[in-house]
């Protein structure tokens, strides 16, 4: 794959590692847990393009805990990769610490993190993912299960959360200092409220806000990191120990060989002509089906990624359809032996934004959820009754 040097004015920057515990993490990059994307398969994908700390989708902590077979899929890593990391979802206190209970026993992984942000409805109308700091005795309940926990086992634990629910119930101080008092090993903030879902422009100064109320342990932004200049940018802007990167990979492994180089202070970036990206596309598709021990299973998945990786590129629509309906390996060798192996890297097109940013929604809530920071007696009950095998993003 081609590799160039950007601008004489790219943006450098050098930054320490990142530190979670026991682990250290050379380059301060995390891949965000996408639901459905960072499978094994793309997190090799990654991995051999650039450092970071790599997290697997997430993993609902009752599905877990009955170890439901595709939640056990999703735990699992290559033999290769330096940090098993785990992301769980959970809004009862006793199964997120059973989950981390699990995973530390059965030395399952080496970093775990609490999904605090997600914004699918399916998620939000149980109290989970970016409606529960709102809850604050439950908040701090399912902190302080989870890193009783992990300490066990000197498994760092961290959570990645969003700025509220919306501009008139925002969270992240807060849950940020409560998080910070339990003892976790970092916090991570998206600069965007649940009702924004991906919508609009991310919210850089409440990082840097986070960042300065949490002096004392460590602050990771995520947000709108389309480029490695966009990292660069985020880090000198808000003062974060690192970023945590999502949808701007989507398509794009070779990113994290761009932040590699950013962060060790270098101008090297990765300009993929469209056979380099065919070679990347189709190597995906095998790990998949690896992973999945199913290849019309890994076919049906690698169709999702179709846009992502050609963005920009010269390729006809029958030609795209074709891919977004591709059914083997055999025939997926003989569509991509279709594109111009000639074709350069086609420049700004091929960058910026990814995927579904979707609009501004009320977000989906329990009954009463915002009429007070406390549970009543039917959130409790709902609580009791809310870990039902669900994933989302």
């Amino acid at each position: 794959m081609t590799l160039t040097a950007a601008s004489e004015s790219a943006a450098k920057l050098e930054l320490p590692p990142l530190k979670l515990g026991p682990i250290t993490v050379d380059t301060p990059v995390v891949l965000a847990p996408m639901a459905g994307i960072t499978n094994k398969a793309f997190r090799r994908l990654c991995r051999e393009y650039g450092g970071g700390l790599y997290v697997a989708e997430m993993v609902t902590s009752r599905a877990l805990v009955e170890r439901n077979r595709e939640s056990m899929r999703i735990i699992s890593h290559d033999e290769d990769e330096d940090v098993r990391s785990v992301q769980l979802y959970g809004v009862d206190p006793k199964t997120v610490g059973a989950a981390v209970r699990l995973l530390v026993q059965e030395d399952r992984a080496d970093h775990i993190d609490l999904n605090f942000g997600c914004p699918v409805p399916k998620v939000t109308r149980r109290g989970g993912g970016s409606a529960l700091p709102w809850k604050t005795e439950l908040f701090t309940a399912i902190i302080q299960a989870a890193t009783r926990e992990a300490a066990k086992g000197n498994v760092p634990l961290t959570i990645k959360m969003r700025k509220g629910i919306d501009d008139d119930h925002l969270t992240f101080i807060e849950a940020g200092k409560i998080a910070r008092d339990a003892g976790v090993a970092a916090v991570a903030l998206h600069g965007r409220t649940a009702s924004q879902f991906y919508s609009g422009q991310a919210d850089w100064n409440a990082i840097a806000e986070l960042r300065e109320a949490l002096p004392d342990v460590p602050v990771l932004g995520n947000g709108d990191i389309w480029s490695a200049e966009d990292a660069v940018r985020m880090v000198k802007q808000t003062g974060v120990d690192g970023v945590v990167v999502g949808r701007g990979c989507q398509g794009r492994p070779w990113l994290f060989g761009d932040l590699q180089a950013a962060f060790e202070g270098t101008d090297n970036r990765f300009r993929p002509g469209l056979k380099d990206v065919a070679d990347s596309f189709y190597r995906h598709a095998e790990l998949l089906v690896d992973y999945f021990e199913d290849e019309g299973k890994a076919l049906r998945d690698i169709r999702k990624h179709v846009a992502w990786y050609f963005k920009g590129y010269s390729v006809g629509g029958e030609l795209r359809a074709a891919l977004a309906q591709v059914p083997t390996l055999e025939v997926l060798r003989e569509l991509l032996a279709e594109l111009d192996a000639d074709a350069p890297y086609p420049g700004a097109d091929a960058e910026g934004p990814r995927g579904r940013a979707g609009s501004p929604k009320r977000p989906a809530l329990p009954d009463g959820w915002l009429s007070s920071r406390e549970l009543n007696a039917d959130h409790k009950a709902m609580i009791a009754a809310a870990e039902l095998d669900v994933s989302g993003g």
